[in-house]
C-alpha cells in the first residue's frame, strides 16, 4: 500500500564533502537553501562503498554489521579465502562461511510490513545488494533484480556509467517515486565515483561527472516537490559515501609479507591481506596469527604504511578485530597536489588488476575520502547540522521520520542546532 509519509535517499558515490561548493555543484548548493547541512559529516572505515551500503542500510558501524571490506576475507574449510564483496555472488559465499549476511537488520527488513523499501542502484553488484542483502525489499541493479523473498526480477536496464546513471534516475522517479511509492526508496549512483577511478581529481572529467550527478538530483528534488505539493510527507537525504583521494604509489602487501618470513602462512591461507584501496586488512587464521603480530611493528616502519590499527584503535575507528581481522593498515599519505592542485597523493594496495596511478581512490582515512557531505530536507527550511555526523545516522533519522522504533542503532537521528 503506498504511504503519504515516507523517505527519499540519494547517494552520490565518491562525492567528497569539500566538492560541494558553487563553482562546482550548484545543485546541491541550491539544496543547501533549503536543507539541513551537515557540516562534520563522517565516514567509515574502510572508506569503501560496499562497507558504506551496509552502513547506511542498518544504521550501524562495520564492528556491528559485520560487514568488512570492499575485499573480505573468509574461513572456508582451514584456509582464509580472499573474495570480492562486489561480485554478485558473494552474499552465497558469505552465508556458506559464516551462516548470515549482515548480522543488523536492515531499513528494508524494518519496513518490510510498513510500505517497504525499494532501491535502485548502479554500482557494484555487492554494493547494491547489501542495501538489503536478505531480500525484503526490491533492489534493482543492472546485475540482475530482486523481489521481495528473492524473487529474481528483470535485470535494470542502465550502462555503468553517467549515461546509465540518468536513465536509471528518470526510471526511479517515474516507476518508484510516481507509482510504486515505498516508504522508503534509495537511489544510489555511480558517478562521481566511477569517473574518479579512471581520471584525476580536479580534472575537466572530475567536473563533468559531477555536472551528471548534478542532473540526477535535480530530476529527484523535482519528483519530490511534485508528490509533497499533492500533499505527501517525504522526508528527502541527499548524500555520498566517500570521497577520494589521489594515486601516488602501489604496494603489494601480501608480497612484503611474503618477503618478510610469512610466504609459508600466505601460500597455506593462514595470512591474507584483503586491500581495500588506501587500506588494506589483514587475516590471520590461529596458526597464522602469532607470526603476523610479529611483522606488525616491521609494517608500521615502511614508509606505504601510514597507520597500524589493532585492538582498541580498531574499535576507536567503528571496526573490530574478529573474524579473522587481526589489523588494518592504513596507507600513508603524501600532502603534495596532484596536477590540477588537489592536495595529497596515497599508497595504494595492489588487487591483482593495473592501478591508474594519479587517479582517484579511498578506501583508508585521508582527510577527503573520509568526508562524505549529506543534506537533509525536511520541510524545515535551510539549516544546519552542527554535531559530528556519520553514515550511521541516516537509518535512525529516517526510522524516526517513519514512526519506526530507534533500537539497534549505532547513530541517531539528526537534529537541527
Amino acid at each position: 500500500m503506498a504511504m503519504s509519509r515516507r523517505a527519499v535517499f540519494v547517494c552520490c558515490d565518491g562525492l567528497g564533502r569539500d566538492w560541494v561548493r558553487p563553482d562546482k555543484t550548484p545543485v546541491l548548493e541550491g539544496l543547501k537553501r533549503r536543507a539541513a547541512w551537515c557540516e562534520d559529516h563522517n565516514g567509515v572505515f574502510p572508506s569503501v562503498t560496499r562497507v558504506s551500503a551496509a552502513s547506511i542500510a542498518t544504521g550501524c558501524q562495520p564492528a556491528r554489521h559485520g560487514l568488512q571490506g570492499n575485499r573480505m576475507g573468509l574461513l572456508e574449510g582451514e584456509r582464509i579465502v580472499v573474495r570480492d564483496v562486489g561480485a554478485p555472488d558473494f552474499r552465497t559465499h558469505l552465508r556458506r562461511a559464516t551462516g548470515r549476511t549482515l548480522r543488523t537488520p536492515t531499513l528494508a527488513q524494518r519496513v518490510a510490513d510498513a510500505g517497504g523499501c525499494i532501491a535502485y542502484s548502479n554500482v557494484s553488484p555487492g554494493a547494491a545488494y547489501f542495501l538489503d542483502p536478505d531480500n525484503h525489499g526490491h533492489v534493482h541493479h543492472r546485475d540482475g533484480s530482486f523481489a521481495p523473498g528473492g524473487a529474481s526480477l528483470d535485470a535494470l536496464a542502465v550502462t555503468h556509467d553517467a549515461a546509465g546513471d540518468w536513465a536509471m534516475t528518470e526510471r526511479f522517479c517515474e516507476d518508484v517515486l510516481g507509482r510504486a511509492r515505498p516508504a522508503v526508496a534509495m537511489l544510489w549512483l555511480c558517478d562521481p565515483d566511477h569517473t574518479l577511478h579512471g581520471v584525476p581529481l580536479g580534472s575537466p572529467d572530475h567536473d563533468q561527472a559531477l555536472r551528471g550527478a548534478e542532473r540526477c538530483v535535480e530530476a529527484v528534488v523535482r519528483a519530490v516537490d511534485r508528490l509533497r505539493a499533492a500533499g505527501d510527507d517525504i522526508l528527502m537525504m541527499v548524500g555520498s559515501d566517500h570521497g577520494h583521494e589521489t594515486i601516488g604509489d602501489v604496494i603489494d602487501v601480501e608480497a612484503w609479507l611474503s618477503a618478510n618470513g610469512l610466504a609459508d602462512l600466505v601460500e597455506s591461507g593462514d595470512v591474507a591481506s584483503a586491500g581495500q584501496g588506501t587500506s588494506a586488512l589483514l587475516y590471520a587464521t590461529e596458526r597464522g596469527r602469532g607470526r603476523l603480530l610479529g611483522v606488525l611493528d616491521a609494517i608500521a616502519r615502511q614508509p606505504w604504511a601510514g597507520a597500524v590499527l589493532t585492538d582498541a584503535a580498531l574499535a576507536a575507528a567503528g571496526f573490530a578485530a574478529q573474524d579473522g581481522v587481526v589489523a588494518a593498515v592504513d596507507l600513508a599519505r603524501d600532502p603534495a597536489p596532484n596536477p590540477f592542485g588537489v592536495p595529497g597523493r596515497r599508497w595504494v594496495a595492489y588487487e591483482g588488476k593495473p592501478v591508474p596511478v594519479g587517479s582517484g581512490q579511498h578506501g583508508g582515512r585521508g582527510p577527503d575520502e573520509t568526508r562524505p557531505f549529506l543534506l537533509v530536507d525536511d520541510g524545515g527550511g535551510a539549516g544546519r547540522v552542527g554535531r559530528a555526523t556519520s553514515l550511521v545516522d541516516i537509518a535512525p533519522t529516517i526510522a524516526r521520520h517513519l514512526g519506526l522504533s530507534l533500537d539497534g542503532f549505532d547513530g541517531r537521528p539528526l537534529e537541527r542546532s
